[in-house]
């Protein structure tokens, strides 16, 4: 099975080039995705949160309070530091059982911190989604209502556009248009998909 991590910052529009990955038939596994289910009510993961975050941390129905963990955590590089080390290893198991399930010629994992979990060498190719920083500002304010200081706090968490490009086996650059987005995935996509059969795959 060829597995494909796709990284990249936040605001770059890792979801829209999944989403087109997946229309052409590919299996798509969302870390973050997985990371929300860890910690719904009677998981082990909310149970290892709360035991390290505290009560408070949950609403009036048991469920996480996403919102205070998150301004927490991007307050507190401790803090952050021990909510990665309570969920990667859980995410990271989970990845793992999905893609021995998976049907498709390939797959693509969505772990937006690749690079930080210093997992990439899990993955037999890494493809970056990337655009300019001023356009991450534009779209995170309009998508998640954050201020510039706010998502500047989230940009210094994760690893730099420099740095996910230099490890970068492919490159989609969203700064254009949808169907500029569509013909790249395009080309991946029958690029992929030779690739797994040339490798055997």
């Amino acid at each position: 099975m060829l597995k494909i991590a796709l990284t990249g910052g936040i605001g770059c529009g890792k979801t829209i080039v999944a989403d087109l990955f997946r229309r052409k038939g590919i299996e798509i596994i969302d870390a973050d995705q997985i990371a929300r289910l860890l910690v719904e009510p009677g998981e082990a993961g909310l149970k290892d949160v709360v035991q390290r975050f505290g009560t408070n941390m949950l609403d009036s129905r048991g469920h996480l309070n996403r919102v205070l963990l998150r301004n927490v955590v991007f307050n507190s590089h401790q803090d952050r530091k021990d909510l990665e080390a309570i969920l990667h290893p859980l995410v990271y198991r989970r990845i793992e059982s999905e893609i021995g399930r998976v049907k498709s010629p390939y797959c693509i994992v969505c772990i937006p911190l690749l690079l930080e979990t210093g997992r990439a060498e899990r993955f037999d190719r890494i493809l970056v989604i990337d655009c300019p920083v001023e356009l991450q500002y534009e779209r995170v304010r309009v998508r998640d209502h954050l201020d510039d200081d706010q998502i500047a706090r989230i940009l210094a968490s994760q690893a730099s556009r420099e740095e996910k490009l230099r490890v970068a086996d492919d490159v989609i650059f969203n700064d254009a248009s949808l169907t500029s987005l569509d013909n790249q995935v395009e080309k991946l996509h029958n690029f992929y998909l030779k690739f797994s059969k040339s490798t055997g795959r």
